[in-house]
């Protein structure tokens, strides 16, 4: 059986970009992530997260 160390409920992966500017978002697939990203000019950081 499986041990879930101590987390209650599940975690999700999201993406999260990163704009020079300091904005933030978060998507759910990389794609999405990456789409945002270009039409933001290309110069963003993407992060997985797990939330």
């Amino acid at each position: 059986m499986a041990c879930n160390c101590g987390r209650a409920g599940r975690s999700t992966l999201v993406y999260r970009l990163t704009l020079p500017n300091g904005v933030t978002r978060q998507y759910p697939t990389r794609q999405e992530a990456d789409a945002a990203n270009k039409r933001a000019g290309g110069h963003g950081s993407i992060t997985a997260v797990r939330q």
